[in-house]
C-alpha cells in the first residue's frame, strides 16, 4: 500500500496470491469431499445388496406370513447409529438420513403399503415418512375409520393415525376405534408441530374466513385471538383440505403445515404460530402383528371395569406392585352401557417382561375385559 493509500502492484500481487491459496486449499477439500461420496456410494450398494440376501433367505425358508419389516429391529438400528455419532450432525439429522437408507433397502425386498390420514399434504403423511422413509407406497384416507378398516382389510401393511397432541389433548376417534378393532399398535411416532398462516397473495386484507383443522385452530387461538379476532375460524376435515379451500378462495386463509402449502401453491404469511412452542403430536403405526422387544419399549392396554368404590384403584395397583411406570391413562365410554369405560393405559416395558407378565395375569383376574394393544419401540425422535 502507498503512502497515499493507494494499492500497489505488491498488493495485487499479494492479493492473486492469497485468493490462488484459497481456491488451492478447497479444491483439496472438494477432492476430499468427491472421494468420500464414492466411499458412500459403494457402502450403500453393499448395504442394499446385503437387503436383497435377507429378502432372498426368508423366502428360501419358505415360512408363511414372513416379516420383511422388523420395526423393532429398525428402532435397534437408529438408536446405535444416534448414541454412535460424533457429530457435527445433529443426532436428528442423522437418524433422518439412516432411516431413508433403510426405507430405499427396504423396497428391494418388498414394497410396503402404509395407509395415513390424508389427504396429502397432512401432518399425518409428514409423520408416516419420518416413520417409514419416503420409498413406501402411501394411501390417503379422509376418515380415521378407514385407515382401520383397510389395514384389517389387508388393503395396506400398515397405518398411521393420531393419538394425542401436547396442546390440544388425545384424539377420542383413534382411541375409540381400538374397542372394536383386531388391530394392534406397531410403533409410535412424534412430530413436532409447526402451524403456518398461508394464502394466495401473502396479504390478509380482504381476508374473511381462516380455515383449519379444529385441532390447528385450538393450538393457536391464543395467537388469532391478538392478532385476528374478527376473523372467522372453519374448522375442516384436515390442513391440507383448509389449503386446497384457500388456494380457490381470495377471500380466505388457512392454518396448515409447509408440505401444504407447497402443495397448493400458498405463501406463508406468518410462520409457525403455534402457541406452545414444544407444540409435538403422536401417532401411532398400527398393523397385524406382535412386535418383538427392541430394548427401550411401550405397552398399551385396553381394560374395563363396572363403576364402583374403589374400581380405578384396584386397577392401578398391580402396576405398583410391580414396579411398572404408567405414562398414560385415558377414559372412554364404553359402547352399548350406561356409567362403564375403557381406560387405555400406556406402560413402560415390554410385554415379554416378567413383571408386566405378572401384573397383566392380575389384571386379568380383576378386570371385567383386559387388551394388550401392543408392546413396540418407544419413538425415536
Amino acid at each position: 500500500m502507498s503512502e497515499e493509500g493507494k494499492p500497489t502492484s505488491m498488493d495485487s500481487v499479494d492479493s492473486k496470491d492469497a485468493e490462488k491459496a484459497v481456491l488451492t486449499k478447497l479444491g483439496g477439500i472438494r477432492d476430499r469431499i468427491d472421494a468420500i461420496d464414492n466411499q458412500i456410494l459403494g457402502l450403500l450398494s453393499e448395504r442394499a445388496h446385503c437387503a436383497e440376501e435377507v429378502g432372498e433367505t426368508k423366502r428360501e425358508a419358505g415360512e408363511k406370513n414372513i416379516k420383511f419389516y422388523r420395526p423393532e429391529r429398525e428402532a435397534q438400528i437408529l438408536r446405535r447409529v444416534t448414541e454412535l455419532n460424533p457429530g457435527p450432525l445433529a443426532g436428528e439429522r442423522v437418524t433422518a438420513i439412516f432411516r431413508e437408507i433403510i426405507s430405499s433397502c427396504l423396497a428391494l425386498e418388498q414394497q410396503i403399503k402404509v395407509a395415513y390420514l390424508g389427504p396429502a399434504g397432512t401432518f399425518t403423511e409428514a409423520a408416516a415418512q419420518k416413520h417409514f422413509g419416503q420409498a413406501v407406497g402411501t394411501l390417503p384416507f379422509m376418515l380415521i375409520s378407514e385407515v382401520f378398516r383397510e389395514v384389517e382389510a389387508g388393503t395396506a401393511d400398515y397405518g398411521v393415525v393420531p393419538i394425542e397432541n401436547s396442546t390440544g389433548g388425545v384424539i377420542s376417534h383413534t382411541l375409540d376405534r381400538f374397542v372394536s378393532s383386531p388391530l394392534k399398535i406397531c410403533g409410535e411416532i412424534h412430530l413436532a408441530i409447526h402451524q403456518n398462516l398461508m394464502n394466495k397473495t401473502k396479504d390478509m386484507s380482504g381476508v374473511t374466513r381462516i380455515y383449519s383443522h379444529e385441532q390447528s385452530l385450538m393450538q393457536c387461538r391464543d395467537w388469532l385471538d391478538r392478532n385476528y379476532p374478527g376473523v372467522a375460524r372453519i374448522a375442516v376435515a384436515s390442513n391440507a383440505e383448509a389449503a386446497r379451500l384457500a388456494s380457490e378462495d381470495p377471500k380466505s386463509a388457512a392454518i396448515a403445515g409447509e408440505n401444504a402449502a407447497s402443495l397448493y401453491d400458498l405463501k406463508i404469511i406468518s410462520p409457525h404460530i403455534e402457541d406452545s412452542p414444544n407444540n409435538v403430536t403422536r401417532f401411532l403405526v398400527i398393523g397385524k402383528e406382535d412386535v418383538p422387544a427392541s430394548g427401550n419399549d411401550r405397552t398399551s392396554i385396553l381394560i374395563s371395569t363396572h363403576n364402583g368404590s374403589g374400581a380405578l384403584y384396584h386397577l392401578l395397583e398391580p402396576l405398583k406392585r410391580h414396579g411398572l411406570d404408567m405414562t398414560r391413562i385415558e377414559s372412554r365410554p364404553a359402547p352399548d352401557t350406561h356409567w362403564d369405560y375403557f381406560f387405555f393405559m400406556d406402560l413402560n416395558g415390554h410385554i415379554s417382561e416378567d413383571a408386566m407378565q405378572a401384573a397383566l395375569a392380575e389384571l386379568d383376574d380383576e378386570a371385567e375385559y383386559i387388551r394388550v394393544l401392543g408392546s413396540y419401540a418407544k419413538a425415536i425422535l
